[in-house]
Order: structure tokens, then C-alpha cells, then sequence
């Protein structure tokens, strides 16, 4: 649900070839392993180890991607996220290929799953399968989540100016819930606080009234059950986990109950239940990605709510601390009139690191976004700018070079959203023919779509490439100790430069320019696999250019396991590409700096370049 929190405030108110490696053998082309492009390393289940996503080679594991998609939550595809398989597979290459993702949260809807009490729709989950098929033969790791959104949409009538997703609508006859009414509310997130029939719905839930909960577990270990058995072994190996629940909420509180307590009592007695089930279903060995109270970190005082799962213990490598954000201030166009600048959420973001970390596990922001059309859609491209550098490191760019040991892990993520059907959608709102709504995400007047298509059917991105398309560390053979990346992206025609290169490195600021850069600073660990950077299209390998510890490049070779600085295409045959650093020892510290602003830069440029970045690592690790 992606832009919910804010709204409810308004309740309240070059030469080609050239190589210089240190110490490295002539390059020499790898063959791949299949034809999707994958090598000896790729392809092995995640787990969660010491607060991080670790791969079968030992290696930290960043998830990014996006939320695919809220197609979902319409009734014009049957609750599917595409129409036919083949624009899955379109939408999963553009994805890899424009957007630079690695992972996707994949939306199902229960309404679908189970349209008759106790009998599931296999035919739906075969279709469910076959479209995140295209996803994971792309390369691209899924965890699949049971959306709601307001409950369902069975409680709103044909002429409600909202609607919701989720529950089918058994679930909601069982209810004899009251007519729907938001009173006056302006946007569709007020009908959490405001419909006496969304806060009861909610409630019954919770509490397992007429059984609708046991239902949606049985419903969810059955939906479980069969993607584990129809999809292969190797490409059940590309799911990550579960997300049980989208965005959860009481409704309403009991007597002496708090949002504390709700959690303790309510919340998570309901997530042992769903692993327990995961667990039944054959999905032992994958992490459940737990949400906490969706108001837990929102960042309008009044709207904020104590949660976050503060009482369920350590939680652990079976479970993944799962959280959304969105600027409820920059949304509501009131509480932040300007833009979002540098660092603007670096604490939001670092209270998800630290929750994560005193959880014991490994952290995910599983939705965040801002408005594409709209009157604060003007904010966008500074607020997203700032959502991916609080991803990248708890640092502000104008203090990250002179304090890079504080970073923090680099946190996993999925924007909302990845809709292929933007502007092109043919929705009945609450299935009245007389309210076709076709314009934006077609659904409560959202607009937050990275991608549409064209005239031509080709999908194209409506956001800054240089935003979306970042270089992020896909797996960091060791420990990450710091990452940044200054994509340079623009807001109109002005280019956003937040974390450029200090003078005090003359020779680094030079080689970049006015290029795009990431920086990652890693200790080994003691597998063999290489470190992994994705390589944006905006970093095509001729006019890419790398320093490093492990050797230093203009024009990287093709990847052998003799070769320190390498690229490879990434995993699904999709054209994408990743920078591979491979190192031969254990503990010991390393750093890369891969960027895209020089041209043929001289021997004696890379060389001082180099050693500015050995002093500096020295100094600050």
C-alpha cells in the first residue's frame, strides 16, 4: 500500500581495450555456465546469516528491485500481475535490463487463491507460477506477498469514490459488516482510521472471527505447497521467502490494548502460525519477511505508533525484519514544502538498520516510493534520490567521505512499483461499468509506476534511468564495511551531486569528473566466489573504469577466476552486466571504486588515483 501513511495525516490536518591490471594475466573470455548466462557462483539459496542475506558461497546479499505489481489489486487481470506469461517475461527483462533489479516483491491476492471457502484455485496458482517463472529465469529473485489494502474490496459498493484488495468475499459476508462510509476523508488511507466497516473487517481478522484467519493460512500453506512443488529445484532456489501480510493493522484496539501490545499479543502469534505453515509447505529453509505495525516508523508524529516488533525476541535467521516508508510529510504537500535534500533520511532509514540489527536479522524496505503525477509529484525526484542514498548507506553524502565507517549495512529494497499497465489499465472500480478507470496505477488515484509502455509496446522507464539503474553491491564476498553511490540523477535539468569527491583527493575527483561513481570498502571472507557491483547501462564496460585494491582498470577484461577486476553479463540473458572482484585471501580489507566519468585516463592518473584511496581507506578503517 504505498502512499497510505502520508494520507492519513490529512485526517489531522575512449579507447576500447585499454588495460592496465596490476599483476593480472591477459583477459581472456569465461564461458558461461548455461546459456542464462550463469557462472559457478550464481544461482544458490539465500539464508539469513549474522543480520545479512548470504548466499551458498558465504557471500552478503543486497536485494533491490521493486514491487511487481499493483495490477494485483485489480480485478481486470483476475488478481494476476500481468495478463499473459508473455508480458511477464517482457516486464522481467525490462526490469533486469532498464531498472537495474535484482529481486521483486511479487504480489497474490487471496480473493483469487481462495474465491470459495475452503476450495483454493489451482488454476490461478498455475498462472501465479508460470508469471513468476519469468521472473526467476531472468535472473531475478522473488518473494512472493499477500496483499490487502483496506481489507477488500467486497466492502465497498459500486459507487464508493474507493476500493480495496485482499479478503475474497466469503471472508467478507461472513462478517455482516456495516456499509462502508470514510466520512469526509480526500484520500483512500483515511478509511483505515475512518470506515467502521475496514476497521472492523481488520479486527475480525485479527482475532480469527468466524475463522477467516485459519482459512488464509490453510489457503496460504496450500498456495505454498504448490509453488514448491511446480516449480524446479533450482528455480525454487531463487525465492527468497514470504511475505505473509501486507501493511498490518488492528482496525480497532481492545479495551487497555496498545499498538505494543496488539503486536505481542495479536501480530505475532499470527506470524509463528504462518511459519509453522511455511515450514509444512516445504519452504523450511526460507525466511519469513515479517511486517510490523504499519505506523511503527511513520514519520509524522502524530501518526507514529509504538511497534516494530519490540517484544517478539530475537528474531532471528527464520524471519526478516520487513518494514515500508514513504514521506508522509513530502505527501501531504503541507508539512515539507520544498524538496528532499541530502541525508533527508538517513535516520528514518538508520532506526530500520538498528531495529533490524537488535532483532538479530536482516533488514528489507519492501515498499517505498513517492508520487509520479500529482501536485507533489514535483518532490519526487529529490525525495527518491534520497530514499535509494539512505538504502545505500546511514550516511549523508556531504559527511560520508569523512566518516565512511559508519555507513551501516547496505540495506535490501523495493520501490513502489513496477506496473507494466500504467495509463493503459481498463479497471470496473468496485465493478461498476459506469467508472472505468484507465490513468495512472488505476487504482484510488495512485500514480507510482517506475515503467509504462510506449505507443510501440515497448516498455520504458518514466523516472531518471540514473536514478533507478544504480551500481549497488549484489554480493560482497566478505563483510561490507561502507558503499555509496553518487548517481548524478537529474531533477528537471538540474543534475543532483550530493556526495561529490573532496578535494582532498585531487586525483580521485579528477578521474570522476562529473561521472556517476559507487565506492564499496568490504573485508574478505574466506570463500572463493568474487564481489559482485551491478553495472548500470550508463557504465558501458568501455568507458568504465575501476580502482582498486585487487588491480585497477580502464575497460574491464571479461571475467576469469584469474582475473581480479572483471565483467559478465548478470544471470537471465537479459543484456545486464556486474563488475566481479575477486580476491585470495581472508580478513583482509579491500575497497573498489567503479565509475564512468573518465575517458582513457593515463597510467599515471589511475596510479595516483589509486594511492589517494589506499591512504584514505587506511586512515578510516
Amino acid at each position: 500500500m504505498s502512499t497510505i501513511r502520508a494520507r492519513l495525516f490529512l485526517v489531522l490536518v575512449v579507447l576500447c581495450g585499454l588495460l592496465t591490471v596490476a599483476g593480472a594475466p591477459p583477459a581472456t573470455a569465461a564461458t558461461p555456465a548455461s546459456p542464462s548466462d550463469s557462472l559457478w557462483f550464481d544461482g544458490t539459496p539465500l539464508t539469513v546469516q549474522n543480520g545479512r542475506f548470504t548466499d551458498g558461497q558465504g557471500r552478503e546479499v543486497v536485494l533491490r528491485g521493486y514491487n511487481v505489481s499493483g495490477e494485483t489489486k485489480l480485478e481486470e487481470n483476475g488478481g494476476l500481475p500481468f495478463a499473459s506469461v508473455a508480458d511477464a517475461r517482457r516486464s522481467a527483462t525490462a526490469l533486469r535490463a532498464l531498472g537495474g533489479g535484482n529481486a521483486v516483491r511479487f504480489l497474490l491476492s487471496w480473493a483469487h487463491a481462495e474465491p470459495a471457502r475452503g476450495r483454493v484455485d489451482t488454476a490461478y496458482l498455475a498462472a501465479v507460477t508460470e508469471q513468476m517463472r519469468a521472473f526467476l529465469d531472468a535472473g531475478i529473485r522473488v518473494y512472493p506477498d499477500f496483499h490487502q489494502d483496506l481489507y477488500s474490496r467486497h466492502l465497498f459498493n459500486t459507487g464508493s469514490w474507493y476500493t480495496g484488495d485482499g479478503a475474497p468475499e466469503w471472508a467478507v459476508d461472513a462478517g455482516s459488516y456495516p456499509k462502508e462510509s470514510c466520512g469526509i476523508c480526500l484520500f483512500w488511507g483515511q478509511n483505515i482510521t475512518q470506515n467502521a466497516a475496514v476497521q472492523k473487517a481488520q479486527y475480525d481478522f485479527w482475532h480469527n472471527s468466524y475463522g477467516l484467519q485459519d482459512a488464509f493460512l490453510a489457503t496460504a500453506r496450500t498456495a505454498m505447497a504448490y509453488l514448491r512443488q511446480h516449480l524446479t529445484d533450482d528455480e525454487f532456489a531463487g525465492v527468497v521467502g514470504f511475505d505473509p501480510y501486507n501493511e498490518p493493522h488492528a482496525g480497532s484496539y481492545d479495551s487497555g490494548q496498545t499498538s505494543r501490545t496488539w503486536e505481542r499479543d495479536l501480530l505475532w502469534p499470527f506470524y509463528v502460525k504462518f511459519r509453522a505453515r511455511m515450514d509444512a509447505a516445504g519452504w523450511q529453509d526460507k525466511p519469513a519477511f515479517l511486517e510490523p505495525n504499519l505506523f511503527w516508523n511513520a514519520n509524522i508524529s502524530t501518526q507514529k505508533q509504538e511497534g516494530g516488533l519490540l517484544d517478539a525476541g530475537t528474531l532471528g535467521p527464520r524471519y526478516v525484519f520487513n518494514t515500508h516508508f514513504y514521506d508522509q510529510k513530502a505527501i501531504s504537500g503541507i508539512l515539507m514544502w520544498g524538496k528532499a535534500a541530502d541525508g533527508q533520511y538517513a535516520s528514518d532509514f538508520g532506526t530500520v538498520r538498528d531495529r533490524a540489527s537488535a532483532a538479530g536479522t536482516a533488514a528489507v524496505v519492501s515498499e517505498f516510493g513517492h508520487p509520479l503525477s500529482g501536485t507533489v509529484s514535483d518532490k519526487a525526484p529529490t525525495v527518491l534520490k534520497a530514499m535509494y542514498q539512505a538504502l545505500d548507506s546511514r550516511v549523508p553524502g556531504a559527511s560520508w567521505w569523512t566518516n565512511p565507517a559508519a555507513s551501516g549495512p547496505v540495506l535490501s529494497g523495493s520501490q513502489w512499483q513496477w506496473d507494466l499497465y500504467n495509463g493503459r489499465h481498463h479497471e470496473l472500480m468496485n465493478g461498476n461499468p459506469g467508472k472505468v478507470l484507465t490513468s495512472g496505477d488505476a487504482w484510488n488515484d495512485e500514480d507510482l509506476s517506475a515503467v509504462k509502455l510506449d505507443d510501440s509496446g515497448n516498455a520504458t522507464l518514466r523516472q531518471d534511468a540514473r536514478l533507478l539503474d544504480r551500481v549497488y553491491p549484489s554480493a560482497t564476498a566478505g563483510s561490507t564495511l561502507a558503499f555509496t553511490y553518487e548517481d548524478r540523477s537529474r531533477d528537471g535539468s538540474a543534475t543532483l551531486t550530493w556526495n561529490p569527491v573532496p578535494s582532498s583527493l585531487p586525483n580521485v575527483a579528477r578521474l570522476v569528473g562529473s561521472g556517476q561513481y559507487g565506492l564499496l570498502v568490504w573485508r574478505s571472507g574466506s570463500g572463493t566466489a568474487p564481489t559482485e557491483l551491478h553495472l548500470p547501462a550508463s557504465f558501458p564496460t568501455s568507458a568504465t573504469t575501476v580502482v582498486s585494491d585487487l588491480g585497477t582498470a580502464y575497460a574491464p577484461p571479461a571475467y576469469t577466476a584469474q582475473t581480479p577486476v572483471g565483467v559478465a553479463p548478470e544471470p537471465g540473458g537479459t543484456g545486464s552486466r556486474r563488475l566481479l572482484l575477486t580476491d585470495a585471501d581472508s580478513g583482509v580489507l579491500h575497497y573498489a571504486l567503479v565509475t564512468n566519468g573518465a575517458t582513457a585516463p593515463s597510467a599515471d592518473l589511475l596510479s595516483a588515483a589509486g594511492s589517494e584511496l589506499a591512504s584514505w581507506a587506511k586512515a578510516h578503517f
